[in-house]
């Protein structure tokens, strides 16, 4: 077998144990080999804690390194376009966490660099690598709703702490930037087209920043959508995506991170159906499509050109809303 993929860690970010460490341990053809973070002592503890063979003291000196082969960037999203550009331009493949960027000008500039350098970059969105999100294609395609004709998405989940970062605009911070990049991304993936935002309301946690938010979209074919995006609002827990036909409907529980929970329930003339997709984490179906992508040059649907869609229309949910867009 090739040696596996080494892959340097941006950041000691709480995200990165499930998004890749333990994924890397049932992909042997992937090595969670390196981290750098601002603190090195908190590198080298992070090291320790999940026997990473390397530690640099600086992002620079890991981006540097010759036995990196690639980078996982799960900094905060206001440092993802210029830690990732340093990466690609030092010849390194990149799996960046969501949302790609701050806005979609970053986004195109990150792209038009991993053109430029022809070294892979792929946006994390994990869900879309589960068979859950297949399965949910197929039965749209399938015709057991009819004409499908209404999409939604809701991402709802408490975070109370306030001094979280994800509430920090500087940094990019927002419930459209961290649960409704989700909600976007799964609407355009159901809907297999690209929206127009028709209107946005947001509850704000400080200036500009958005807590709550929720937006109706429209697509060129009078199709529509909607979707509710909530870090800190008196709003019930919801994880969920409906379908609305003309013959039926089909709602799916947690399609972001399957592998936790999910079903599947479909109602129709028929009767309902309720179903769940076996797999393994949503992660490690998605590092093994980032191996083949570096390894093998297959395409991964979740690459630099569909997340500039996707920002684009995180951009148009907060103009649509009066808010600034991020960055």
């Amino acid at each position: 077998m090739a040696d596996p993929l080494r892959i340097g860690i941006l950041g000691a970010a709480a995200i990165t144990p499930s998004a890749l460490i333990k994924p890397a341990r049932d992909v042997p053809e992937a090595l969670a080999f390196a981290v750098a973070a601002r603190d090195p002592g908190r590198a080298r503890a992070f090291a320790n804690k999940h026997s990473l063979p390397r530690v640099h003291e600086s992002y620079d000196s890991l981006i540097d390194d010759p036995e990196v082969d690639a980078v996982y960037n799960p900094l905060p999203n206001s440092l993802h376009a210029e830690w990732t550009i340093r990466a690609l331009e030092a010849g390194k493949a990149v799996l960046c966490e969501k949302p790609l960027a701050s806005n979609a000008d970053e986004a195109q500039r990150m792209a038009e660099t991993a053109e430029k350098t022809g070294r892979p970059l792929m946006e994390a969105f994990h869900w879309r690598y589960h068979p859950l999100a297949e399965r949910m294609r197929q039965v749209i395609l399938s015709g057991r709703l009819g004409r499908a004709h209404h999409f939604e998405m809701d991402m709802c989940l408490p975070v109370p702490r306030p001094g979280d970062i994800r509430f920090n605009l500087a940094l990019a911070g927002g419930s459209t930037m961290d649960m409704g990049c989700y909600c976007i991304s799964i609407l355009r993936f159901l809907a297999d087209s690209e929206p127009e935002v028709v209107s946005a309301h947001a509850k704000l946690m400080g200036a500009g920043v958005d807590r709550y938010m929720r937006a109706e979209l429209r697509f060129s074919d009078d199709r529509s959508a909607a979707f509710t995006a909530s870090l800190l609002a008196f709003t019930p827990p919801r994880l969920r995506a409906r379908v609305v036909g003309t013959k039926g409907e089909m709602r799916v529980t947690n399609p972001v991170a399957p592998h936790w929970f999910h079903r599947l329930t479909i109602r129709n003339e028929a009767g309902t159906t309720r179903e769940t997709e076996p797999g393994r984490t949503s992660y490690t179906h998605q590092l093994e499509a980032f191996v083949r992508l570096v390894r093998d040059g297959i395409p991964v649907p979740t690459d630099a050109r569909d997340a500039v869609l996707n920002m684009s229309t995180i951009d148009a949910v907060y103009t649509a809303a009066g808010l600034r867009r991020r960055g």
